[in-house]
């Protein structure tokens, strides 16, 4: 078990070309891709450059772009938290507290899909238009068609040699479109892949993990416990898209589960709004499914599932090891394990307080510091500068 996570990779590449896996250039911007992944898949229509990349990093961490003038991506995306927020559940520019977590960006670039419960989300362009515009809930509070933002863009002299770099040759760049763009290029820079584990595996530096971590590996891999059947890859996640790989790029391919967290009485088993890719297909088998997030940096995401609702990854794996949580009071009662909608793979499993040490330390291995503290990665701002 314990060479299964390199040879999860090629499994996970197919027939993809080694070729895919060489960090391609475009316009002075280089991948700065961590040993072993694939290029990322770049639509023709918003082809990565260096410059993008500068504009997207200014965007992602202005204030500008809400509509109390006081958040930006980065206030729910927080890069030393694995661009999470430590909140159970986001909170938008109205007060507004929002029905699920903030999911790390961590290697969003290689995301099938981009949401907990939206397998039509499936393009970093179209989802940066979500929290700007979205009223379900309100997240950053911009009203369409955004002209008030662009003037507000317009205004800083900072941007103005920032578009004109990014997008040479338009007589007028301040545009929504450009300002997506360039946000969806800079995400896709926010990569992963340089954790203690990673050197461990990619590198073979056998110093560079414990012997409980190397144990939870094991466990993590075994099929007594089954954690990579949905969390697996070099993303250790759900469902992923590269440059090479073969299949659908519009999110049909992604598996999306219900582990159980709930059982509710009544027509659906989850509580609304969080019913999972339900809302979307509206069949009722999608009940409580939601998309498998990458483990990477997990120790610092809590805290966990779509809801924010469990705490710590000790619960995490106390959830898993009862095959669903127990709710055994109040308006969210009910057997998680009994949820008829639940995954095959979410069975129980007996759990030693050996064992769970061992899982502890391996997700801790998980965590690339590297990656916290990247200045490519940065609020670019000088403070109170906004």
């Amino acid at each position: 078990m314990q060479r299964l996570f390199p040879l999860a990779l090629v499994v996970l590449m197919g027939s993809a070309t080694m070729a895919a896996l060489l960090p391609p250039e475009s316009d002075g911007f280089t991948w700065n891709l961590p040993k072993g992944f694939p290029a990322p898949r770049v639509p023709a229509s918003n082809p990565i450059t260096a410059a993008k990349v500068e504009l997207g990093q200014y965007l992602f961490y202005d204030t500008r772009l809400s509509g109390n003038g006081q958040q930006s991506c980065g206030t729910c995306h927080e890069q030393a938290r694995a661009f999470t927020d430590g909140r159970e559940r986001a909170v938008g520019s109205t007060g507004e507290v929002h029905p699920r977590n903030a999911m790390s960006l961590a290697n969003v670039a290689y995301a099938a899909a981009l949401t907990w419960g939206n397998p039509t989300v499936t393009r970093l362009e179209d989802q940066a238009l979500v929290p700007m515009f979205g009223d379900h809930p309100v997240e950053l509070g911009l009203t369409r068609p955004g002209t008030d933002m662009l003037e507000r863009l317009r205004g800083e002299p900072r941007y103005r040699p920032l578009f004109a770099s990014a997008f040479p040759g338009v007589a007028d760049p301040f545009t929504l479109e450009s300002v997506t763009k360039a946000i969806a290029s800079f995400e896709r820079t926010i990569l992963s892949g340089r954790s203690p584990y990673d050197r461990y595996r990619t590198e073979r530096d056998n110093t560079a993990i414990s012997a409980a971590a190397r144990r939870g590996e094991t466990l993590f891999f075994s099929q007594p416990f089954s954690c990579f059947r949905c969390h697996n890859g070099f993303n250790m996640s759900g469902a992923t898209d590269f440059e090479g790989r073969r299949g659908p790029e519009d999110g049909s391919g992604v598996e999306f589960h219900n582990t159980g967290l709930y059982n509710v009485a009544g027509v659906l088993s989850y509580p609304s709004p969080n019913t999972g890719i339900y809302e979307v297909t509206r069949k009722a088998e999608d009940v409580g499914k939601f998309k498998a997030p990458t483990l990477r940096n997990i120790a610092v995401t809590g805290p966990y599932m779509h809801d924010g609702s469990i705490a710590t990854l000790d619960g995490v794996l106390d959830h898993y090891a009862a095959g669903g949580r127990t709710i055994a009071d109040g308006p969210l009662k009910g057997i998680g394990h009994d949820n008829p909608n639940k995954s095959l793979n979410i069975r129980g499993f007996p759990l030693t307080v050996e064992q769970r040490a061992d899982f502890l330390a391996f997700f801790d291995a998980l965590t690339d510091t590297q990656f916290l503290t990247d200045p490519r990665l940065s609020n670019p701002w000088p403070s109170r500068s906004q």
